[in-house]
């Protein structure tokens, strides 16, 4: 299942992001840059905030499936952030933006999950909620006026843009179950 959700990642959320023509191709590079750099922040920060609140002590911090799962998932709402601003900003302000966004986002889990108890197996409050409500606030705060007008015309689609990224929500739909069911016990 980590291969199906790794999947989803990289190659249905970036070809997703294919969906507007003047960023086709740099999205699906940045989505490659994105996922890597938030699921490296993930593991760090996830295992910080554990061990900060919860365990209240620190240790190593374990690599297994588990971590590597977690950090998917991680990613996963870093990329539902980057679908609501792509073409509002520039690199460099994405990527820092990927960076403070896995800081609150780890936090969420760690008091949802750790702290409050609650299930979350499919991810809606912990991935979708959080990512998209961290996208539309962003998207507001990235020239919300200018980007509502779109008088540059920079928010449509091609007919081949919309077509890649129908692969690309090809891929999230076949994958979705593995994504729901991944940290299930006795799912493997």
């Amino acid at each position: 299942m980590y291969m199906n959700i790794h999947a989803m990642v990289f190659i249905g959320f970036g070809f997703l992001m294919v969906f507007l023509k003047t960023n086709s191709w740099s999205g699906v590079g940045f989505n490659f840059i994105l996922a890597c750099w938030a699921i490296q922040l993930n593991i760090l920060m996830y295992n910080f905030w554990d061990m900060a609140l919860v365990v209240n002590r620190f240790t190593a911090i374990p690599l297994n499936i588990d971590a590597l799962i977690t950090a998917d998932y991680g990613a996963a709402a870093c990329l539902i952030t980057f679908a609501a601003i792509t073409g509002k900003c520039s690199f460099p302000q994405i990527f820092i933006l990927v960076t403070i966004e896995m800081i609150f986002y780890t936090l969420n889990v760690v008091i949802c999950k750790g702290l409050l108890k609650a299930v979350d197996v499919g991810g809606g409050m912990t991935i979708h909620l959080f990512g998209g409500y961290f996208g539309v606030i962003c998207a507001f705060f990235f020239n919300g006026t200018r980007a509502v007008k779109d008088e540059e015309r920079r928010g449509v689609g091609g007919y081949s843009s919309n077509t890649i990224a129908f692969i690309g929500t090809m891929f999230l739909f076949m994958y979705f179950p593995s994504f729901n069911a991944a940290m299930l016990q006795g799912a493997a």
